[in-house]
């Protein structure tokens, strides 16, 4: 049988190409399936995010009480003031008017008491010597308290007259930054003790020494926020520069956004520079849980007992053998668990066995992935109150891989509080020992049986996708045909 020139380059490029799969497959399984790590401290701080918009704790609307022309504005947005700073002036000629008016009418009274006060004179003197009647003499004290009367009436009206062109110049009731401006030159504006509606605002100000955040938290997480908790802010503005806060309060008014329960919390920030403005988008984490220096372990290290055979199976250890030593383990006396060192560590190995029939229980931790994750979840409340760790069956019990005398040996941990990327141990490890970082099984049964096809297909001697087919008495061959 005589093959084309053609068909023999593409049978001999298919070869060299499935040769170099096959190398690049056999350098990938000489290659480490794991890594292994050490178990070191570490502070790790489980955080319960949301989102919000930074806010002023209180503004402040500036309004005049007089009302008029503005004829002078002597600020603009972003300017800080100082309590008392002139901020605005409002045409004052009527009040002017008004003020000059009450002067006089005070100058009026006062002529006034004086004749009273001297007719009130003569009168006493008079009625001593029997010259007027009593009732004369009444009149005249009745007009001197009339006069005295007056004087305090006119003195009254100047005050306010005062008063009222000193309304005309308006001041900075606190300090502050002018975060808004309502009013330009030759606006003119309405008094809000005169006008039913309230009077027109000019400016609009905020103390940004210090900021609030009223965010929305979810109600799984609101169980665990309290007032007081430490947050850590972020912003667009300046993505690599965390800002602190605190909670102040959470709102006992639940809020439903898109069909989630929410609950208002309010965050105040220390802004003595000024960079959070009002209006910025911010997210937050409220610090729920946080363990200092405590011994962690990279959170892909844990194993729930699902995971054991296969996890055994990438380690190149026997499934059968490891399920009955686990078993073993699980079964031995409590006395053995009294030892101390890494053989006790082992003794107490992995996990708890299911009744009848000696196999492993299958357990899937929350959030946890079958099969080659680990299952513990998402941090949460460690047993017992305090924050820490959430999910995984057994309580918070695991399996990891630790390197003993050399070899990947399975122990059980008890665990605490978790963020994720590291997890708290609690018992079952040591410092500066070493757990066995694994891929996941899916990865590794794709890897095996892609492996597995191509040995198939180089072991049958032929080439994928190409079918020689004979002609009947021409010795000559075909393309295949698609």
């Amino acid at each position: 049988m005589m093959i084309p020139r053609r068909e023999s380059r593409l049978a001999a490029v298919g070869v060299c190409a499935l040769l170099a799969v096959t190398a690049a497959c056999h350098k990938q399984e000489s290659a480490p399936l794991y890594e292994d790590v050490p178990v070191e401290r570490r502070t790790i701080t489980v955080s319960a995010s949301a989102a919000g918009v930074i806010e002023p704790v209180r503004t402040i609307d500036v309004k005049s009480k007089a009302s008029g022309e503005i004829i002078e504005l002597n600020v603009e947005t972003g300017e800080e003031v100082k309590s008392g700073q002139l901020l605005a002036v409002v045409d004052a000629r009527q009040p002017k008017n008004t003020l000059l008016q009450a002067e006089a009418d005070l100058n009026v009274a006062k002529a006034q008491l004086e004749i009273a006060n001297s007719k009130l004179a003569r009168a006493d003197t008079l009625v001593n010597s029997q010259a007027i009647t009593e009732s004369d003499y009444e009149d005249a004290r009745l007009s001197s308290v009339a006069a005295s009367a007056q004087v305090v009436r006119a003195k009254t009206d100047l005050q306010n007259a005062r008063d009222q062109m000193d309304d005309t110049r308006v001041r900075a009731p606190a300090e502050g930054t002018v975060i808004a401006k309502s009013v330009e030159l030759g606006t003119v504006i309405s008094s809000p003790t005169k006008d039913v509606g309230g009077g027109t605002v000019l400016l609009r100000m905020a103390n940004l020494d210090t900021v609030q955040i009223r965010t929305l938290v979810d109600e799984t997480d609101i169980g665990k926020v309290r007032p007081g908790l430490e947050a850590t802010i972020t912003v667009d503005a300046y993505p690599n520069r965390p800002f602190d806060g605190a909670v102040l309060k959470i709102e006992p008014q639940a809020t439903v956004v898109q069909n989630v329960t929410m609950f208002p919390a309010l965050v105040r920030i220390a802004n003595p520079r000024h960079l959070l403005m009002p209006g910025m988008n911010a997210e937050v984490e409220i610090h729920i849980g946080t363990a200092d220096d405590v011994l962690a372990i990279p959170y892909a290290a844990l194993r729930t007992p699902r995971d054991v055979a296969s996890a055994a199976a990438v380690l190149g250890l026997d499934p059968a053998t490891v399920e009955a030593e686990l078993e073993r383990a699980a079964q031995a006396p409590a006395a053995d668990s009294s030892k101390t060192g890494h053989d006790s560590t082992q003794a107490r190995a992995v996990a708890r066995p299911s009744r009848g029939g000696g196999k492993w229980r299958g357990q899937r931790g929350a959030g946890g992935a079958q099969g080659g994750g680990a299952g513990p979840g998402g941090g949460g409340l460690r047993a017992g109150g305090g924050p820490g760790f959430r999910g995984g069956g057994g309580g918070g019990r695991y399996i990891v891989f630790a390197i003993r005398d050399g070899a990947p040996v399975p122990v059980e941990v008890q665990t605490g509080l978790t963020d994720l990327d590291y997890v708290e141990v609690v018992s079952g490890l040591s410092e500066g020992d070493r757990v066995v970082l694994l891929p996941s099984a899916s990865l590794v049964n794709s890897q095996r049986e892609m492996r597995e096809r191509i040995q198939r297909m180089t072991g049958g001697g032929g080439i994928p996708g190409m079918q020689q087919q004979q002609q009947s008495g021409s010795g000559q061959s075909r393309p295949p045909q698609r």
